[in-house]
């Protein structure tokens, strides 16, 4: 395989910043190695699961005319006895890593006896993320290619073991050795080198320490390569010996580390020639895949009952076998897609922010697919997602909302599919309040609901959520918020899908997502599209808002998604959220032809806004409070993001007006209107909280609000998404800061500490979570209303943040409180 070494080297000069972990191969909440410790040499610690559970992987390099090995990749040589009289353990000059959206990769040299002659490794991690082939989206497999240029001749070495298909280490895996045809050739010496591995008793939907218990691990590898299974020790010294494997297979099943059963390929490159005076540099790859199959993939209470669901790329290619060879073959088409969708990123995300935006939003975008598993049908695709970490709840309603600028930024029909399970089950009937339901299950994979009404109680919050990721979606159909890269085409060397009719239609030969309903934006079927699929769900959208009207203006003592925190009543930040969910059921009446209830529910939210004001913003008007009755406190208000991402701060032309009063009486979206010249929420609102948050920013950030010194980092970003530019930019350094130079060896946290070493807030350890899509507020911001939310808060640009004295405000608000007063008897 000819390696493309210029984007290569794109890639590998792609990212400046440092973080502790890196992702390596991450498809779904099953299918996620990651690189522990990353600031050091990934020789120094094994590779983990994101729990930060050990997984077995490693990759070694020996060079011949040394005679030394040296280890790449995990810690294979703790196999490798000392003094060995035909090898001699060394360690390479590590060159560092470099990551993109879809990629990471890890690039070290090794010398050799002459001066200049040296061979340069990147073992180049794919994993590709594809938003113009949802297809491809749903293979649970990712690329690790590895990538040789010198004048040395070098031998590679990689295996796995049975942690990939097991948390447990006294099960006992199993095993089998294969030769698969590859799709693009029929030649004998094209076949493809498959070990199966799987526990030897499955259990279906188990988990064990967040590891599944049942599917199996496809490890691939090309003909040419050599292969061999059995003890760990003995096949990494034969291969320290020999510098290959003897294409032998044990076939004793045992406990994952009973004499420890690996999984290895191996493959050696002639560079050096007969001419070893001098140095022609030679480039060669060989690529490894690995497929974590399940079928199926989750039990899901649909409309007609408990269903087990299918994996969505069965629709496409029905066998295991067949999709593992298309999946290898199609390796540059998909690296090219990938490489698309990352590209773009970089630019949108730099122009956005910054080189250390730009590297969050990439080192962000694996760990939100991770979270998920798609299922379905090409007619009717769901996409389901774990919580994972905080507690593993299914498909959790305020998990998503804070993941969802990501899905409209990389392609709103991701979105579609999040919410349909969500919206399919309570359609059924089978959930009894009457207020949106948490999550569909108290753990994934099981979506078997809650019958019973009693699950975790946030009413007002996931309401809020429903509401204005729907307006979101709607918009999003309506309006041209599709970026290019949805449109990519497939490259040359594509190979197409075998014929079968279930997916004809919603794909090309190729794979590639068909123009759709969906995708019809800005033009009258695309605003169809969304009236229909409002519309089909209009009686949750109204129940919901009843839900709303009684009961956001002045929340009970409740959950709101920031759970940790614990119960709070009259939550400032959560009120609005429930406000602005009222405003967005107007719009969706509107849309769906309900005039009488969008005037009504306009005029309800309209009055509440004026309220909330009255009741949320403290009484020197600096700053919201972080409850109504809570003087001396102050909040971040991360919820005027759905404010300006549902064009309610855009006015007829385009663009906020000039500072008025603190009553602003609304407008509607682009697309409609009933003339009105005032934003939905006034602009000194942002104002006042854009100032507040430069006040209290600390080292590595902007705290949740004034009881801890801890943040959460998707809403720092919807936060700093509506601030002004230099806010923004400061918020922004921070959390970039914290990336370089946290303790935290797990993959990105969006809990942690603004001060000290920026580590977890005592004993909570979120890790790996999907709501790290809310850092894409920037870019999802800056495609809704047609850019115009974007110039709508410009005026935040017009002058430096005020200066405020922080303590004095809070002092002097909790003495004011101190006076007799009745403001809140009715509370």
């Amino acid at each position: 395989m000819r390696p493309d070494f210029l984007a290569l080297a794109a890639v590998a000069g792609a990212s400046t910043l440092t973080p502790k972990v890196l992702p390596l191969i991450v498809r779904n909440p099953y299918l996620s190695t990651w690189l522990s410790d990353a600031r050091g040499a990934p020789w120094e610690h094994w590779p983990m699961f994101y729990t930060g559970a050990h997984v077995g992987f490693s990759v070694m390099a020996s060079v011949p005319e040394t005679g030394k090995v040296y280890p790449l990749l995990g810690r294979p040589h703790d196999s490798l006895p000392r003094g060995h009289g035909r090898y001699e353990v060394g360690y390479p000059e590590y060159l560092g890593a470099a990551f993109d959206a879809s990629t990471t990769n890890l690039t070290y040299q090794v010398s050799g006896r002459s001066p200049g002659h040296s061979v340069r490794l990147t073992l180049s991690f794919l994993s590709p993320i594809t938003p113009s082939s949802t297809f491809r989206q749903s293979i649970p497999a990712a690329y690790l290619t590895i990538f040789v240029e010198g004048c040395l001749d070098v031998n590679i070495y990689t295996d796995v073991n049975g942690e990939w298909v097991t948390g447990n280490r006294g099960n006992v895996v199993k095993w089998e050795y294969e030769k698969h045809n590859r799709s693009k050739s029929s030649r004998p010496d094209a076949a493809l080198k498959v070990f199966k591995v799987s526990r030897l008793h499955q259990q279906l939907f188990t988990e064990f320490a967040d590891r599944a218990e049942w599917g199996t691990l496809y490890f691939t590898g090309p003909a040419e390569a050599h292969h061999q299974c059995g003890t760990s020790a003995l096949l990494r010294k034969h291969f320290a010996e020999k510098g290959f494997l003897r294409n032998e297979v044990d076939t004793k099943f045992r406990r994952v580390m009973d004499q420890e059963p690996v999984f290895a390929f191996s493959r050696s490159f002639k560079f050096a020639g007969k001419q070893r005076a001098s140095c022609h540099r030679k480039e060669e790859s060989v690529t490894f895949t690995f497929a974590l199959v399940q079928d199926p993939v989750v039990q899901f209470a649909r409309a007609k009952g408990l269903t087990h669901m299918k994996p969505l790329w069965q629709s496409y290619i029905p066998h295991a076998d067949d999709l593992i060879g298309y999946h290898y073959d199609d390796f540059h088409t998909a690296a090219a897609l990938a490489r698309n969708y990352s590209d773009s990123l970089a630019l949108d995300a730099y122009n956005s922010g910054s080189q250390g935006y730009q590297d969050i939003a990439a080192l962000s975008a694996r760990q939100v697919l991770g979270a998920t598993q798609f299922s379905g049908t090409p007619e009717n695709p769901i996409l389901f997602l774990k919580e994972i970490s905080s507690n593993g709840n299914f498909q959790t309603v305020d998990v998503i909302f804070p993941a969802f600028p990501f899905f409209l930024y990389t392609n709103p029909k991701w979105l579609a599919y999040l919410l349909e399970p969500l919206l399919e089950h309570q359609l059924s009937g089978q959930y009894p309040n009457d207020y949106s339901m948490h999550d569909l299950g108290a753990h994934f994979p099981n979506a078997t609901g809650h019958a019973d009404g009693k699950d975790e109680y946030m009413p007002v919050e996931e309401c809020g959520n429903m509401l204005i990721m729907g307006l979101a979606l709607a918009n999003a159909l309506r309006y041209d918020t599709e970026p290019a890269f949805v449109r990519a085409r497939v490259v040359d060397s594509a190979a197409a899908l075998p014929s079968f009719p279930g997916w004809q239609g919603s794909a090309d030969n190729y794979g590639i997502d068909a123009p759709s309903s969906l995708e019809a934006a800005g033009s009258s079927t695309g605003h169809k599209a969304a009236e229909k699929w409002l519309t089909r769900s209009y009686k949750l959208w109204e129940q919901w808002t009843g839900y709303l009207v009684r009961e956001s203006l002045i929340p009970h003592n409740q959950l709101c998604t920031d759970d940790f925190a614990g119960w709070l009543a009259n939550q400032t930040n959560l009120a609005l959220k429930g406000i602005v969910g009222i405003r967005a059921m107007s719009e969706i009446a509107d849309l769906v032809g309900k005039d009488e209830d969008a005037k009504r529910y306009r005029d309800i939210a309209d009055e509440y806004i004026g309220k909330w004001q009255e009741y949320g913003i403290s009484r020197d008007r600096t700053h919201a409070k972080l409850a109504y009755t809570w003087y001396g406190s102050w909040t971040t208000i991360y919820n005027l993001y759905a404010d300006s991402l549902l064009c309610f701060h855009v006015t007829e032309g385009g663009e906020s007006p000039t500072l008025g009063s603190l009553q602003g009486d609304g407008q509607k979206p682009i697309g409609g209107g009933d003339g009105k010249k005032e934003p939905f929420i006034p602009d000194e609102v942002y104002q006042m909280q854009s100032n507040w948050y430069h006040a209290v920013l600390q080292k590595y950030g902007l705290p949740l609000d004034s009881r801890h010194l801890y943040t959460k980092s998707d809403w720092e970003f919807f936060a700093a998404a509506v601030t002004g530019e230099k806010t923004r930019s400061e918020i922004l350094t921070a959390v970039a800061g914290w990336v370089n130079e946290t303790v935290v060896n797990r993959p990105f946290t969006d809990l942690y500490e603004t001060e000290g070493n920026g580590n977890f807030p005592g004993n909570i350890r979120f890790m790996a979570r999907p709501v790290v899509g809310g850092h894409f507020a920037f870019l999802a911001l800056e495609r809704a209303c047609g850019g115009k939310a974007v110039e709508a808060l410009r005026f935040l640009n017009d002058k430096p943040p005020a200066a405020i004295d922080v303590d004095r405000v809070l002092q002097e608000e909790r003495h004011g409180a101190m006076a007799p007063n009745s403001e809140w008897d009715d509370l």
